[in-house]
């Protein structure tokens, strides 16, 4: 069977998928359905314990929703080729983030082209990608030199948790594919993001004394004007940074939460502050963590300076990329190119697990799946089946001439 002619088996996959409600510490039954459905198709399926020493890992993403790994686990398809060829990783993520107030997240619907649902485009849908082009390759009785594994991972929705694990246990390949929203591009390097939690300490004190203290909301308005002015030199420095020419802005700073603690007739006596960061692959993340800091460094306010803490104890993807000319984008893009004439090879200005397999196990990484990632985490999150489709067939093809290359 070819990637066509099990068009609509693939759509029942990912209808099925979706009414898994997969989010953070659910996702054991999506994993035990994709290891069904995978030992079906002829691939030797095995579950990969995450132990619970990963907290300790200085590139754990902590988040406050963490819960043990017990009964939690990723889950990796092998293929053996017949050798001397080129291996590959296809790795997408099962877990979703929650519907919120979207009532039927996860009850999905077909309109004729679109499925519709939570995870459709992220990631369900590149799970169902690169499934389908495995499977085709498989009917198809095509043998592989270079061995394929294919990883479904959980937690990459809290900054790639699942990922790290099966790198510290020592995953390789020659190359490795992120299945996310690319929209049949193929993206060689990623921008990075660090979410970052800023404080300041005044002198509590009754409103009617207020000159008598140090207000910290009024000292965290000046960290901020100086955090806005860092933003201005790294969106400079960033400019017509290469793969990335065609965003107006691919780095940016957010003000995301800020709050304080006091009564409305009090001084402040501290105000909190929690926000992101995102960076290209021309600066790494501790450059940009120290940059931030000097930047608020740079006040005249020296109560700031001696009051002033900044930490990051939450999300931290680090930024990547690998030569847009590199053997892997090159094989990959030209065999996509058959089916969609528009791809391109370009930087992406989103984060994602590829930057673990290429900062961590040092693996040329690209990012290929279908649908528009402007879809992630949104209200009615669809994803084009006839893309997806398209979008197998590339990276069918792909597989074959990089394993067999």
């Amino acid at each position: 069977m070819s990637v066509e002619a099990r068009a609509d088996q693939a759509r029942e996959w990912l209808m099925e998928l979706i009414e898994f409600e997969s989010v953070q510490g659910n996702e054991q039954e999506v994993q035990a359905y994709m290891k069904d459905l995978l030992e079906s198709l002829g691939i030797d399926a095995r579950y990969r314990e995450i132990p619970n020493s990963i907290f300790d890992d200085p590139e754990y993403s902590h988040n406050e929703n963490e819960m043990p790994y017990d009964g939690r686990y990723n889950l990796v398809g092998e293929l053996q080729g017949t050798g001397g060829g080129r291996s590959l990783i296809v790795q997408a993520h099962t877990d979703v983030v929650p519907g919120a107030d979207w009532e039927q997240a996860f009850d999905p619907q077909f309109d004729g082209e679109h499925v519709i649902g939570r995870g459709a485009m992220d990631d369900k849908g590149q799970v169902v990608l690169q499934t389908l082009a495995i499977a085709a390759i498989l009917d198809l009785g095509i043998e592989l030199k270079g061995d394929i594994e294919q990883q479904l991972v959980i937690e990459e929705e809290v900054g790639g948790n699942g990922a790290l694990a099966l790198i510290r246990q020592g995953c390789t390949a020659d190359g490795v594919i992120i299945g996310e929203g690319s929209s049949l591009n193929v993206f060689p390097a990623n921008r990075g993001a660090i979410w970052f939690r800023a404080k300041t300490f005044g002198t509590p004190m009754h409103m009617g004394r207020r000159h008598e203290g140090e207000n910290a909301i009024e000292h965290m308005m000046e960290a901020i004007a100086r955090m806005l002015d860092y933003e201005e030199r790294l969106i400079a420095d960033s400019a017509n940074y290469p793969l990335f020419e065609r965003y107006e802005a691919p780095v940016q700073l957010c003000l995301g939460i800020i709050r304080a603690e006091g009564w409305p007739s009090m001084v402040a006596g501290e105000c909190m502050l929690e926000g992101g960061v995102g960076f290209l692959p021309n600066k790494s993340m501790d450059q940009v963590k120290q940059e931030l800091l000097d930047a608020v460094m740079e006040t005249d306010d020296e109560w700031l300076r001696d009051h002033f803490e900044l930490t990051y104890p939450k999300l931290h993807n680090d930024s990547y990329e690998i030569p847009g000319d590199h053997p892997l984008p090159v094989t990959f893009h030209e065999a996509v190119v058959q089916f969609e004439p528009s791809s391109e090879i370009f930087g992406w200005n989103v984060s994602c697990d590829a930057r673990l397999y290429n900062r961590l196990a040092g693996l040329p990484v690209i990012v290929y799946g279908a649908g528009d990632i402007q879809e992630a985490h949104s209200d009615n999150e669809t994803v084009s089946m006839t893309e997806l489709i398209t979008g197998a067939k590339g990276l069918a093809l792909g597989i074959i001439n990089w394993c067999n290359g």
